[in-house]
């Protein structure tokens, strides 16, 4: 074969590749990584956290959130912190030294930070404080009652609906 011919079959095989994992994905998506856990709120339920964690085995990241009825909320950031110390819980999301909130945008999710598997950690003993958690924290105006979480996977958007009861 000459040279020409293995290059053009070569483009062949990558164009194949590349074209066909996307509609091979959206027939036969993976399931959806995001995990939540432990959900809190302020008084009025004008500010909430919602532990959340990742169960896949590759990065995610945030897209959007909503509350309610498709709203926007007035803020929403994650805080980035290790099972030894807790998510705070607020309705202003002012920067505090002892807590990290960064925004949605500005941070992946990494594999293996599921709620469920950190708090495995903490009751075996093994969690230590290079451990990440997330809790995503969201601020509105009025009462929440539902989280509509959404980002994407693998190329892939998935949604997740959380109740705030």
């Amino acid at each position: 074969m000459s040279i020409l011919k293995k290059i053009v079959f070569v483009l062949a095989i990558v164009s194949l590749i590349i074209f066909g994992i996307k509609p091979f994905l959206k027939r036969n998506p993976p399931s959806p990584p995001l995990e939540s856990g432990t959900i809190g709120w302020t008084e009025n339920k004008h500010g909430v956290v919602i532990a959340i964690g990742n169960k896949g085995s590759k990065k995610f990241n945030i897209t959007d959130v909503l509350v309610n009825n498709n709203e926007r909320p007035l803020n929403v950031k994650i805080q980035v912190s290790n099972p030894l110390k807790p998510l705070v819980i607020t309705d202003s999301l002012n920067e505090d030294k002892k807590y990290v909130f960064k925004d949605i945008n500005s941070i992946d999710i990494e594999p293996n930070t599921s709620p469920s598997y950190s708090l495995k950690k903490v009751n075996n003993g093994t969690s230590t404080e290079k451990d990440k958690i997330y809790g995503l924290s969201v601020v509105q105006n009025k009462s929440i009652n539902k989280i509509i979480i959404k980002y994407r996977y693998m190329s892939i958007t998935f949604e997740k609906e959380i109740l705030v009861k």
